[in-house]
């Protein structure tokens, strides 16, 4: 699957055009990380077209995204599109287009949420739009469902994507879509490669921070499958678990567009993803797996190897900081592992109330203390 700017950047080359530039100060923005992306999409919107100009500008980039200087051909907003000679239009663009999936998300069970929730799942849509934008075109983007309250709240042109005010199934059946993949945290089956050739991925239009809808999502494959379309329930994990797993509707669009697109492994997609939150929610888990009970004269201390945070960081987005809170939180000391490996010589294992504890039996125990 390309991005769209890999496809403009095609037709470009195609008219012996191997530098651009743009007449707009905002298109593309400043620290835009992909030039030639913004400004596909800016053509494809209609909002310019790619002429070529009386004199060279100065300022410009390769078809690679690298600045480059005097270049002849720029994008130039439409206002001021009619004094230049056109070499590549918005129509130009669309016919080049290939077949892609759908991103949708089903606002079927809105109603479900409080006021606030409404706000969030609004923004989050927001998001996906700017998502998708990155990597595709907008009307990859499907909203179903959409009422005139979302209308209301949803910050984003909403004629730049495809919002569809019927029901998913309807809209599928629409663009002759029989088979989709259901993106639920409870489906039973991992996202795998052989799910990537799916017409449509369909995410929950849902916010759970009053923790009454949880398995909603699965009800959503129920009515899809009562219309007729087959569907594929997968979940995405990290290393076989959800969580850590980032759960924003506009970062599951990330995600899926990175392993897409991009062509990167999940892992990988989802450590890009991943906000310092999510690991932690992860590490809570992870870190009383490999702890260590030692007794010192009666009272317990659960210990762990300091050297974990490297090891846990090549897979979470995690800083030293974030280890610590952790480590606060769960009552955790951390030592570094040849201090481990001396309590381990002068303790003795035991099995107290069915777990084994390392009971060590001194005077003072100084040598446990946080280090961290």
């Amino acid at each position: 699957m390309k991005k769209l700017g890999k496809i403009f950047a095609e037709l470009l080359a195609e008219r012996d055009i191997y530098k651009i530039g743009s007449l707009s100060k905002r298109v593309p923005k400043r620290y835009s990380r992909d030039k030639l992306q913004e400004i596909a999409t800016a053509v494809l919107e209609g909002y310019g077209t790619i002429c070529r100009l009386k004199k060279p500008a100065y300022i410009g980039w390769d078809l690679e995204g690298n600045p480059v200087h005097w270049v002849e051909y720029a994008f130039v907003h439409s206002s001021i599109a009619g004094e230049f000679k056109p070499v590549l239009t918005s129509r130009d663009l669309r016919n080049a287009l290939p077949d892609s999936p759908y991103f949708i998300i089903d606002l079927m069970h809105w109603e479900k949420h409080s006021q606030k929730e409404k706000i969030k799942v609004a923004l989050q849509s927001a998001q996906s739009y700017g998502v998708i934008c990155d990597y595709l075109w907008g009307d990859r983007l499907a909203l179903t469902w959409v009422n005139e309250e979302f209308k209301a709240l949803a910050n984003f042109p909403l004629d730049k994507i495809t919002a569809y005010e019927g029901s998913t199934a309807e809209f599928l059946k629409e663009e002759s879509i029989g088979e989709v993949v259901l993106l639920d945290p409870r489906a039973e089956k991992e996202l795998g490669p052989d799910d990537l050739n799916a017409g449509a991925f369909v995410i929950g239009g849902i916010i759970d921070t009053s923790g009454k809808k949880r398995g909603i999502t699965a009800r959503i494959g129920d009515a899809l499958e009562d219309a007729g379309i087959k569907v594929r329930r997968r979940k995405i994990t990290l290393r076989g678990d959800i969580i850590g797993v980032p759960d924003r509707i506009n970062m599951i669009l990330d995600i899926m567009l990175r392993i897409l697109v991009e062509e990167k492994p999940a892992e990988k997609a989802i450590l890009e993803v991943q906000a310092p939150l999510q690991a932690r929610w992860r590490l809570r888990k992870e870190l009383p797996k490999r702890a260590i009970r030692y007794k010192v004269n009666g009272k317990t201390y659960r210990v762990i190897e300091k050297e974990l945070f490297d090891e846990y960081s090549r897979w979470l987005k995690i800083r030293w900081e974030d280890f610590v809170k952790v480590l606060r939180e769960l009552d955790l000391i951390a030592l570094e592992r040849k201090r481990i490996q001396h309590l381990n010589k002068i303790s003795n294992p035991r099995l107290i109330n069915g777990k084994t504890y390392r009971v060590i039996l001194l005077k003072k125990a100084a040598m446990l203390c946080y280090n961290c």
